[in-house]
């Protein structure tokens, strides 16, 4: 669409694809109910200009028919337009597993990622062609915003929580990161890049970072330096769930609710324990809100989703 409408932006991932295309039937559209109105008005002008031998008698009987059926048109229309728009948010924000996923750091004013090996980067963000890519997006400050235009993907990105988005490039090139979020006095300086590459490039671009042990890896470390392994292990003398299989499971908690154990969730169990106590076992757990980072924070997480492979009995439910 760029060739021939120079102004377009770039297009370089699936979702700016539906994006365009849900843009383009709006546009065509409001054309459609624009040039309609025009006519009216063009043809009613001149039908009834001054000296016109048309009558104009009885034009409540005459105009109703068009009234109804131009409401109607438009409204359907419209309504056929909101849902596909649904559709397409909803498919937006609920994220897949994706190939691969990256925890984003926002903090006053850069963008932090951690690449499941361990490699780390600042203000960039590499990923291989044709691959989905999930990102886990915490905020260290403020309310932030990750905006890539060419992809078409924004989410803000808030303090105290973690959002998810995803995206799966279709170009090679370096792609503007911005954060569309007044987060203080160097915001505009905000800026990034995310640079798609082959998927040979991007295994020798991950080789060459040289790190010496994955995210996971460092979070076991953490895991025991902050005494984790000393109620969650397997020998452990102290009544605490294990979290063998705990990722992607569900958990019962002892108000009788549901959740699923995602990033959210176990970020929130390890920063507010009390809130989300497991049914079955005492609220022993102490609270970490304040002393791990947003970086530790990931490690740690990195590391409880590694052993999701050692499920609960049925591969999906934790008691």
């Amino acid at each position: 669409m760029r060739h021939w409408l120079p102004f377009w932006p770039e297009t370089a991932a699936v979702q700016g694809v539906a994006v365009n295309n849900l843009y383009v039937a709006e546009a065509v559209l409001c054309v459609l109910i624009v040039l309609s109105v025009a006519g009216m008005m063009l043809t009613f002008g001149i039908r009834y200009r001054a000296g016109s031998d048309r009558s104009r008698t009885g034009r409540s009987a005459r105009s109703w028919r068009w009234e109804i059926g131009w409401t109607s048109a438009t409204l359907i229309g419209f309504l056929a337009l909101f849902a596909w728009g649904a559709a397409i948010y909803i498919w937006l924000y609920q994220p897949p597993a994706g190939d691969i996923e990256v925890f984003v750091v926002a903090k006053q004013w850069m963008w932090k990622m951690q690449h499941p090996g361990g490699q780390r980067e600042i203000d960039a963000l590499h990923v291989p062609l044709g691959k989905t890519v999930r990102l886990v997006l915490a905020s260290q400050d403020v309310v932030h915003s990750f905006y890539v235009p060419a992809f078409r993907i924004k989410h803000d990105v808030v303090p105290g929580t973690y959002e998810t988005l995803w995206f799966t490039p279709t170009k090679t090139g370096s792609f503007p990161i911005e954060c569309t979020q007044y987060c203080g006095v160097q915001h505009a300086k905000m800026k990034g890049e995310v640079v798609v590459m082959t998927p040979p490039a991007f295994a020798r671009w991950l080789a060459d970072q040289g790190a010496a042990s994955s995210l996971a890896q460092q979070g076991e470390a953490l895991y025991r330096q902050y005494g984790c392994s000393g109620c969650h292990g397997a020998n452990s003398t102290v009544h605490a769930p294990t979290l063998v299989g705990l990722y992607g499971g569900l958990v019962h908690l002892q108000d009788g609710s549901v959740r699923r154990a995602d990033e959210r969730y176990i970020r929130d169990c390890i920063l507010a324990p009390r809130s989300f106590t497991v049914a079955g076992y005492p609220p022993v757990m102490p609270d970490f809100s304040g002393q791990i980072g947003e970086d530790d924070l990931a490690k740690l997480i990195a590391y409880i989703q590694s052993l999701a492979d050692g499920s609960a009995p049925d591969g999906n439910d934790r008691r």
